[in-house]
């Protein structure tokens, strides 16, 4: 399909700088592509009013890491200044980075990385397209994960770091609730919007509540600059769904319930585990699922995610879930409505499309 297909023009004013307060009375547009009333104007904290008894709600537990490391690279006299985002462990001491500027990286050349409490160096040992290297570091494991964490800061998305720079608030509003295993760059923005408070509401109405993992990676942020859908390289992502979290899942559906992905990094990891039968398999292993309109769902019934950038491979997602045409309506009306965008923004429901599941 042609990238422009999933263009939209989005006021500046509408992007999210910080996350609503609390974090459940973000708003919520529900769209069921076969109702009378396909759009609807609601609240995140309606959600289990929405949903329910027996439906099962799917949350990605990964943490985010201080993944943005700046440092200097040296070559005799000459220094350079470099940006790298972590976004793939490889090795106990090794990761995939996007760096910039990359013209300025050469195998073989060491990096180091410091601020004011503490330093750690790499070796670029491969170089590839886009800007994205490999980096061996001079730490590995545990120790590796710790300088990191003393080195790095939150990778906050462009259109925010754009706008404002990272602070002490970030590390703990770029975190959902149910961050346990580290190892995102970038949070699964959809389990932004659930409190203590929310959990209960849903618990009391009888829906389950599961886990999986998938640990976002920087190549969430790049754009698709290819002109048509098929010349898209997806970057890899690491997760899994454990053998206890598809047999829960398989009796949800058994009995005649809904899985509700909570966020596309969710919804990714559970179509990545999912046989061609629809059956919800234990998986643990990289994916770049790329999912686009014709895409036919085989492990979710509705999916909670926030609001997308325009030709991004998110907005092709939700087109392919709840049609192309919906979304569009949906994200003329969220905008007209002043529904707040992107990762700090407002929350969706959706339903999907008649064909695609």
């Amino acid at each position: 399909m042609r990238v422009d297909q999933f263009d939209f023009e989005l006021p500046n004013e509408r992007i999210a700088l910080r996350p609503a307060r609390p974090r459940d009375s973000a708003r919520m547009l529900v769209v069921r592509p076969d109702h009378d009333e396909v759009l609807g104007d609601r609240g995140v904290r309606d959600l289990a009013e929405i949903l329910d008894p027996g439906d099962a709600l799917v949350f990605n537990d990964t943490k985010v890491i201080p993944a943005q490391l700046e440092g200097k690279r040296s070559r005799g006299d000459a220094v350079a200044g470099v940006s790298a985002t972590l976004h793939l462990r490889s090795a106990p001491d090794q990761w995939h980075a996007f760096v910039r500027p990359a013209k300025k990286l050469q195998l073989d050349d060491v990096v180091v990385f410091s601020n004011d409490d503490a330093t750690l160096t790499a070796k670029v040992i491969k170089k590839s397209e886009g800007g994205e290297v490999l980096l061996a570091f001079e730490k590995s494991g545990p120790e590796l994960d710790i300088a990191i964490a003393s080195v790095g800061h939150i990778p906050l998305p462009p259109y925010i770091a754009q706008k404002r720079g990272e602070d002490e608030q970030d590390r703990k509003d770029y975190q959902t609730i149910f961050a346990e295993r580290d190892g995102a760059v970038a949070a699964p923005t959809a389990g932004l919007h659930f409190t203590d408070d929310l959990l209960k509401s849903l618990t009391d109405r009888g829906i389950e509540q599961h886990r999986v993992t998938l640990h976002v990676g920087a190549g969430t942020f790049l754009p698709v600059k290819a002109d048509d859908t098929d010349d898209h390289k997806m970057h890899a992502e690491w997760g899994e769904v454990s053998e206890e979290t598809a047999r829960a899942l398989l009796k949800v559906r058994a009995r005649g319930n809904r899985v509700v992905s909570v966020g596309t990094t969710s919804l990714r990891i559970l179509e990545s585990s999912a046989q061609k039968t629809g059956t919800i398999a234990p998986f643990a292993d990289k994916t770049s699922i790329f999912i686009t309109p014709g895409y036919r769902f085989k492990a979710i019934d509705a999916l909670m995610t926030n609001f997308h950038l325009p030709r991004s491979t998110l907005f092709m997602l939700v087109s392919a879930f709840s049609g192309l045409e919906t979304m569009q309506n949906a994200y003329k009306h969220a905008i007209s409505s002043e529904y707040r965008f992107y990762s700090y923004g407002d929350a969706s429901l959706l339903f999907p499309q008649r064909n695609a599941i």
